[in-house]
């Protein structure tokens, strides 16, 4: 088995591609080793002790280390965690525990209905343009609200805490979504 390697945007975290399906559906963020006990193999990347974030997307899994460690040490030590866990087929996640998409309830808020048609093109744009060259650079973009013209998106996988997050937001994704959905007047990361 090959697990290829990208680099992202973000120089704290790697992209592995395994060369199969991580995810059937979803996304899943691990920002704690707490909530990596859910699945095995987030949970032996947090052991490594240099790992600060796991991400799992349709077809990759992307690693962010800890400031100051140096990849080329890190980087065998994932993949060969990486190789056992695909050759093994051990499953994902842990029995009873929820896969698919991971966003703490506490950053969403209700929408208004009133604004329906408005949220329902957000969500076609982030779905169909953003998400797919987010997860390009090995991260995610996930909807959590629209209030009063502001659109607030999480940022995840190699995407949190990247030091070109903010231009991407507001160059990117902001521009896109003012010139598609007029009401949009801004883009905040939650």
């Amino acid at each position: 088995m090959l697990i290829e390697t990208e680099t992202t945007p973000n120089p704290a975290t790697l992209k592995f591609l395994p060369g199969r399906t991580v995810m059937d559906a979803g996304t899943r963020d691990f920002a704690t080793p707490e909530e990596a006990e859910a699945s095995p193999l987030a949970q032996q990347l947090f052991d490594l002790g240099d790992v600060t974030g796991v991400f799992f997307g349709s077809d990759f899994i992307s690693v962010t280390a800890a400031p100051g460690v140096d990849w080329s040490f890190l980087k065998g030590d994932v993949l060969a965690l990486l190789l056992d866990h695909f050759s093994a087929q051990i499953p994902l996640f842990k029995p009873g525990t929820a896969g698919g998409i991971s966003v703490p309830a506490d950053d969403a808020f209700a929408d208004n209905p009133e604004d329906a048609d408005i949220v329902a093109q957000i969500k076609d744009l982030i779905e169909t343009r953003v998400r797919p060259a987010v997860a390009n650079d090995g991260g995610d973009i996930v909807y959590r609200g629209f209030d009063q013209g502001k659109v607030f998106l999480r940022m995840q996988g190699a995407c949190a805490g990247c030091p070109s997050s903010t231009a991407t937001l507001k160059n990117g994704i902001e521009q896109l979504l003012k010139y598609y959905v007029p009401e949009v007047t801004e883009v905040r990361a939650v």
